[in-house]
């Protein structure tokens, strides 16, 4: 079995990211002069828009790779149908959920993280929804990104539309980091159980995602820094070391990179209702009860893989309806890369 190594703690940790940053221009110096469209919230039954949103010294750009449609019924067996009937601006036409995967990038003092890698050549089973992914590549070439600019990778979780693109094969078809300089990060508690064939549910190809990340990959606990400015919430349940990213940034705001503790807005406002991926029900709850209480802290916004055209937000109180999700505008620099067909 290959060996793979710990992240060494946070101390050691926060002095190799102090290294000296990469040369490339930020993301940020360059689209306000190619993407002149202000910032505008989209639509919840849309894919998502390749969308960026600054917070004080620290940008997030989502860097689109697929699209998905989740079955109402296959994917989120706890909600009930009257929901999706009184709220028929939470699908798309076809009457399943938007839901876009990809990677969201971190931009902050001449450094680049990106937190997971979308669906690539992954497909949803049928019983799920539908999907058809790829499109990280052209996207982050349309930005002007290059992955070799990127730092650091750190997955979510190891499941299909979050890691499909974090190798990719080269001319000798050998399998290699799609960003060759960044190291690549996952929680202990969530490698170890994929690692040992433990989960199913989701997860990655061995020969195309596991073997490869074994020979790479370090690892870290709930509460380390991984990135500067950025610490680990271990939120388990949707799988078994399901993480969550508080970053912080300027004047006390943070942002969370949600993950999939949540897939719809509906569940914020119903916790209660699991989703049919998720490993352990029980687990997914308490996570959900623990970030909804960082999430409704003052100066707190979030960010969403699956939230359709409304991936940025905020969580706050509503006197009908206890919580809800409240999407802030985000500028558009491209449209969704990806067509269902």
């Amino acid at each position: 079995m290959t060996h793979t190594p710990d992240l060494p703690r946070r101390q050691v940790l926060r002095s190799a990211l102090a290294a000296t940053a990469l040369s490339a221009p930020l993301l940020n110096e360059n689209a306000a002069h190619a993407f002149p469209r202000p910032p505008r919230i989209g639509s919840l039954g849309d894919q998502s828009a390749v969308r960026t949103f600054a917070l004080g010294d620290v940008r997030l750009t989502y860097v689109v790779d697929a699209a998905m449609e989740l079955d109402t019924a296959g994917f989120l067996p706890a909600v009930p149908a009257a929901y999706w009937r009184e709220h028929p601006e939470a699908l798309a036409p076809s009457g399943r959920i938007s839901a876009s995967a990809g990677g969201v990038l971190v931009e902050r003092g001449g450094r680049r993280l990106m937190v997971d890698a979308g669906l690539g050549a992954n497909v949803l089973s049928p019983a799920l929804g539908v999907s058809q992914g790829g499109a990280l590549p052209h996207t982050l070439r349309a930005l002007g990104v290059s992955p070799a600019s990127v730092d650091t990778v750190a997955f979510t979780h190891l499941h299909t539309d979050h890691t499909g693109l974090g190798f990719l094969r080269g001319r000798d078809r050998e399998l290699r980091k799609a960003f060759p300089r960044a190291d690549y990060l996952v929680a202990d508690a969530e490698w170890g159980p994929f690692w040992r064939g433990e989960i199913k549910v989701g997860a990655p190809s061995w020969e195309g995602f596991m073997l490869p990340m074994s020979r790479v990959l370090r690892r870290f606990d709930d509460g380390d820094e991984v990135w500067p400015g950025v610490t680990a919430l271990i939120t388990p349940g949707h799988s078994p070391g399901h993480t969550t990213y508080v970053i912080a940034a300027s004047e006390g705001r943070r942002i969370l990179v949600l993950g999939d503790a949540f897939h719809t807005p509906a569940q914020l406002t119903h916790p209660e209702w699991p989703s049919g991926p998720d490993v352990d029900v029980e687990g997914v709850l308490k996570a959900r009860e623990t970030l909804l209480t960082q999430l409704l802290a003052p100066r707190t916004y979030a960010f969403a893989f699956h939230f359709g055209d409304q991936a940025f937000g905020r969580v706050v109180r509503d006197s009908a309806n206890g919580v809800r999700w409240r999407p802030v505008p985000a500028r558009e620099l491209l449209p969704s890369p990806v067509h269902l067909t």
